[in-house]
């Protein structure tokens, strides 16, 4: 690589967060399904499902129990077998409420007729079988993949990359799948390139994870050829490496600008995990029905890597891990950077959900913020080159047009600002209320 392409791809911004992979050797252990379910109708960015089953029915595993007719949508299935004993109202993490279909478990987890692999010849073949798998992006953001694979000039997409990045501290449920089914990924990452005529497949591993690389790219040697090409490409380890923008960046040297998506600069971003699902729902047709997770933090007696039925309460995962063995002090759904705290261990595991970390005291210091210093911190670590001073002014002040014109709408909500503020100011909260009310604003309009 030139001197000129090295620059090209450098991304600004970011921190070195502590990576604290305590179960990165840790085997997945599938959980046995639980008692009772409770499937959120809301595990995905778009329009929330309304349930396709009634109290009293008997459902099967595999079984559709929520659907929408809206584009930005994907159905949801059962993991157990059982009867539905209630259709309720669940309060999500992010504070939306939604339906939720409750259904206790039989224990025989008989499987629907309806599971079997798709007929797939096709590029609307492919596309009809990615939704009725239910699959969404499992690396955090929940985007309905069979909209992700519809760009609007499919023609301009060249490179497809998978996303192993996995920066976040304490989550490894990527490098787990990088380890346990490599070839799942590269088999999902060619059928995906078959279908969307791409050039190349890039897999983007940290370099903190040299036996994924090496594993991964022994199977990808194996698999490319000219014009085709599948290739692992070692990142720094540095937090946010795994956020698509900077990805993208970091991978391709393209930048996608402002108010647009990575199809605009010719890329599709996949999630490591999601291109793993996708190749086993093509050759068995089970939907998505369950979920690795990285059970970890300081209140965990054992901390593991646990495959368990989406809709399982968050209080059965911990106790599969052996409880805790100290007061959970901060309970997150996801890693301490991007993850939301939680309220109830009641909640059940969604589709987007990869970790649940339990700290105690020890582990989180809550500072009281002090008045900015103007010291410039968070301006320099924010990887989308944003000013957080200027918007928390502007956002003091209402002006939701100034708030816009700062970039405040670009903001991925990754941290970097509050993680590095010698203030203990509340960065990433402001922005998020300023990207909210700019929203608001336009609507309005």
């Amino acid at each position: 690589m030139s001197l000129k392409e090295w620059l090209l791809m450098q991304t600004r911004g970011g921190v070195h967060a502590p990576h604290c992979k305590h179960t990165a050797e840790c085997e997945t252990i599938v959980m046995p399904p639980p008692e009772r379910v409770i499937i959120a109708m809301s595990q995905h960015i778009g329009a929330p499902c309304t349930p396709t089953v009634k109290v009293g029915d008997t459902v099967l595993v595999g079984q559709v129990v929520g659907d929408s007719d809206k584009p930005v949508s994907a159905p949801i299935h059962s993991g157990v077998s059982g009867k539905v004993t209630a259709i309720s109202e669940l309060l999500l993490p992010d504070g939306k409420k939604t339906d939720a279909v409750v259904i206790e478990s039989d224990g025989e987890q008989r499987i629907h007729q309806s599971v079997k692999p798709p007929v797939v010849e096709s590029y609307d073949d492919f596309i009809k079988a990615v939704r009725q798998s239910g699959l969404v992006g499992l690396g955090g953001a929940g985007f309905p993949t069979h909209i992700k694979l519809q760009p609007k000039d499919l023609d301009k997409v060249d490179t497809i990359i998978i996303n192993a990045a996995e920066c976040e501290p304490y989550i490894t449920s990527d490098y787990r799948e990088c380890m346990e089914y490599p070839q799942d990924i590269i088999s999902g990452a060619l059928t995906v390139m078959e279908y969307l005529n791409a050039d190349r497949v890039i897999i983007a591993v940290e370099r903190n994870k040299p036996a994924a690389i090496t594993e991964l790219s022994k199977i990808a040697a194996e698999v490319t050829r000219p014009g085709h090409e599948v290739f692992v490409k070692s990142l720094p380890a540095r937090y946010p490496q795994g956020a698509e923008k900077v990805l993208i960046k970091t991978c391709t040297g393209r930048i996608v600008p402002k108010g647009k998506l990575p199809a605009d600069v010719g890329c599709i971003v996949m999630n490591v995990n999601s291109i793993a699902f996708l190749a086993r729902y093509l050759k068995t047709g089970m939907p998505l029905v369950d979920k690795r997770l990285t059970v970890d933090g300081s209140a965990i007696s054992h901390p593991k890597n646990v495959r368990a039925v989406i809709g399982t309460p968050i209080r059965d995962v911990i106790e599969f891990s052996g409880g805790t063995k100290n007061k959970i002090r901060k309970l997150l759904m996801g890693g301490p950077m991007m993850g939301i705290a939680l309220m109830d261990d009641g909640l059940p595991v969604l589709k987007q959900n990869n970790a649940i970390i339990a700290m105690t005291e020890d582990d989180v210091t809550i500072n009281e913020p002090s008045a900015c210093i103007r010291c410039g911190r968070c301006v320099k670590a924010c990887p989308m080159n944003l000013a957080p001073p200027t918007i928390e002014a502007a956002y003091m002040t209402d002006d939701t047009g100034l708030q816009e014109k700062l970039g405040v709408t670009t903001c991925m909500e990754c941290g970097c600002c509050s993680y590095v503020c010698p203030a203990s100011r509340r960065i990433v909260q402001t922005m998020r209320l300023s990207k909210q009310a700019v929203s608001k604003s336009k609507s309005k309009s």
